[in-house]
């Protein structure tokens, strides 16, 4: 219509006033690196607790091996033995060092405290290995037993070389299964994330232009006024 007249009023807010209490919390919760170490706390807490029970496992085992060690099986117990309590030290030797590390308060690093802090990079890592080399080992006793011609602790060893196998694939697998899991969740999380973001700037970007529309009439006649209002004024 010719009488009309069209203004747009763009509104840009700057986008810190966007950002809502929770939002501001979270930003400062980021910037403080002694939080760093508790960000998913039951991740944390599950870590933790399967490393503990690691090393109590692999200790038991490795101290009943070479408890049990006599003048006629001696070599295989006390290699096994020995092994397994070397792999619950590692696993310990671990923890203590994130505890160390994370107490000290040292490392200023966000990758290198994702992954030396407990439910980080380093414990899937280390679990995994543990778990191979449980595996290579009971492996290793397995093919004794059946390849040897001693008969006295052949039984003992074939028995031992299956629990130490199948504890080793269990934790392996197990692993592997916690590794995939993650790897789903934090791409659903960032999914989810970029599906948010873009309803965010669909919205806001719905809310950033509004037209008003005024008739040419009305435009006239408030000018009209103004100037009648300017000259009883001088």
């Amino acid at each position: 219509m010719p009488e009309m007249q069209t203004f747009y009023y763009a509104m840009r807010r700057p986008p810190s006033l966007y950002l809502d209490a929770t939002r501001s919390r979270r930003q400062n919760f980021e910037d403080q690196v002694e939080f760093w170490w508790f960000r998913e706390p039951r991740r944390s807490l599950f870590c933790y607790c399967a490393s503990v029970a690691l090393i109590v496992g692999l200790g038991l085992g490795g101290v009943g091996l070479l408890s049990s060690t006599n003048s006629l099986s001696g070599e295989w117990r006390l290699g096994v033995g020995t092994t397994l309590c070397l792999l619950a030290l590692a696993v310990l030797l671990k923890q203590l060092l994130s505890s160390a590390i994370q107490d000290m308060n040292c490392v200023h690093n966000r990758r290198c405290i994702e992954l030396l802090k407990s439910g980080g990079r380093a414990d899937p890592a280390l679990m995994l290995a543990v778990g191979l080399a449980v595996v290579l080992c009971g492996s290793a006793l397995l093919c004794v037993a059946t390849i040897g011609s001693r008969s006295y602790d052949s039984r003992e060893m074939l028995v031992s070389g299956i629990v130490l196998v199948a504890t080793g694939a269990v934790t392996s697998l197990a692993v592997v299964g916690y590794s995939i899991l993650l790897y789903l969740m934090r791409r659903r999380e960032q999914r989810r994330r970029r599906r948010m973001s873009g309803s965010r700037a669909r919205r806001l970007g719905s809310r950033g232009v509004r037209a008003f529309s005024v008739p040419g009439g009305q435009m006239a006649q408030a000018r009209r006024e103004a100037s009648t209002s300017r000259i009883s004024l001088i």
